[in-house]
C-alpha cells in the first residue's frame, strides 16, 4: 500500500452500540484472559450477518453469545453458552451457521436459544479454532481454522465443505487465516492473513478439487494488533478489508489499488463487516473494543449474501 496515495476517507458513523445492561465488565472468561491479556472488555462483536427480516446478528466471542439487533435497534441475546463464537452466516434454507473458535462449526436455534454442533472434526481429530465462513452460490460452505497459528506457526487452514458432504483442505499453512469471501466469478477465494498482514489470492480448481498457484494480492501495512480480518465484496468486484488496529476498512479495486478509507468514529478494532440497507450501499462494521456497530455510506452495491438469493440448496451432513 505505500506505492499509491492515500485513498479518499469517507467518514463512519456509530449506529448502534451494545446496551449497558448487555455489557458483561466484571466478568472473566479465558478470551479475555488468554487473546486479550486482562484488558477489561463488556463484550467483543463478530460476525455481523442479517437475516431475511433485516434483523442484524453479531456474535461476542468474550462471552459466548450471540445477540440480534432489530431494525429499531434494540438487542436482544439469542444464545448464551460455554464457546466462543467467532463468525456467522445465514444459509439460504433459514439455518443460521456460527463459526466457534472452541467448539468448531455450529447451528444456532434462534427460537431454543441454543446451538448444536454441526462439524467439529477434520479425519477425526479436532480443529485447531474455526474463526470465519462463507457461502458460495452453489450452498458449498468455505471456513478459515485459524487457531493460534501466525508467523510462528504458519499452520493455518482453509477448508470447503460441500454440498455432498465432503470436506476439502485447500489450504494448510496459513499464518492466522481469517476472514474469506469468493470473487464474483467464484474461481478466486480471498483469505485475510492477520498475522502475515495480507490477503491471499487462492485460485480454485473445482475439476479437481484444489488449488492453483497462490499467491498475496494485498500486503498491507502498520497495526500493532495484527492485520486483515473480515473482508467482504461488491457487485463491481471491489473488495472491502477489515484492519484492527488502524480503526479503517479499505477498499480496494479488482486490481487491488486502494480507492476508499473508512475511518471508525469510535475505537481501533475494527473487526468484521456485512452490507445492509435496502440498496445494500450501507456498510455495517463491529467496532469491537467500544461494542459498536458502525455505518458507512458506500457509492457501490455490496454483493448479495447467499441467504438472500433464491436458489436454495443444501449442505448433506
Amino acid at each position: 500500500m505505500t506505492m499509491f496515495a492515500a485513498p479518499p476517507n469517507i467518514e463512519a458513523q456509530i449506529w448502534s452500540q451494545v446496551p449497558d445492561e448487555l455489557q458483561l465488565w466484571d466478568r472473566e472468561s479465558e478470551f479475555v484472559r488468554v487473546k486479550r491479556q486482562g484488558q477489561k472488555l463488556g463484550s467483543f462483536l463478530e460476525g455481523p450477518c442479517f437475516d431475511l427480516a433485516g434483523n442484524l446478528y453479531v456474535v461476542d466471542i468474550a462471552f459466548g453469545r450471540i445477540l440480534r439487533v432489530d431494525p429499531d435497534k434494540r438487542w436482544t441475546v439469542v444464545a448464551e453458552y460455554d464457546g466462543e463464537p467467532n463468525g456467522l452466516k445465514i444459509h439460504q434454507d433459514g439455518r443460521i451457521f456460527v463459526a466457534d473458535h472452541k467448539l468448531g462449526i455450529l447451528l444456532l436455534d434462534p427460537e431454543q436459544r441454543s446451538v448444536r454442533p454441526f462439524l467439529t472434526r477434520y479425519r477425526f481429530e479436532p480443529f485447531k479454532g474455526v474463526n470465519d465462513l462463507f457461502f458460495a452460490a452453489n450452498g458449498d460452505l468455505y471456513f478459515t481454522d485459524q487457531g493460534s497459528t501466525g508467523l510462528q506457526d504458519p499452520t493455518g487452514r482453509v477448508f470447503r465443505l460441500r454440498t455432498t458432504g465432503e470436506l476439502d483442505l485447500l489450504i494448510a499453512n496459513g499464518p492466522s487465516p481469517n476472514g474469506l469471501v469468493l470473487n464474483l466469478e467464484e474461481k478466486t477465494l480471498y483469505v485475510c492473513m492477520t498475522r502475515a498482514n495480507s490477503v491471499w489470492r487462492v485460485p480454485l480448481l473445482p475439476n479437481y478439487g484444489g488449488v492453483d498457484k497462490v499467491g498475496a494480492m494485498l500486503q498491507l501495512s502498520g497495526s500493532y494488533s495484527g492485520g486483515p480480518d473480515g473482508i467482504a465484496i461488491d457487485e463491481d468486484g471491489n473488495l472491502y478489508v477489515c484492519h484492527p488496529g488502524l480503526g479503517s476498512v479499505w477498499v480496494f479495486d479488482r486490481f487491488g489499488e486502494p480507492i476508499y478509507r473508512i475511518k471508525s468514529p469510535a475505537g481501533r478494532s475494527t473487526t468484521n463487516l456485512a452490507f445492509g440497507g435496502k440498496d445494500r450501499k450501507t456498510l455495517f462494521i463491529t467496532e469491537s473494543s467500544t461494542g459498536s456497530i458502525l455505518t458507512a455510506p458506500i457509492p457501490h452495491v455490496g454483493r448479495q449474501m447467499y441467504s438472500h438469493s433464491e436458489k436454495p440448496g443444501a449442505i448433506a451432513h
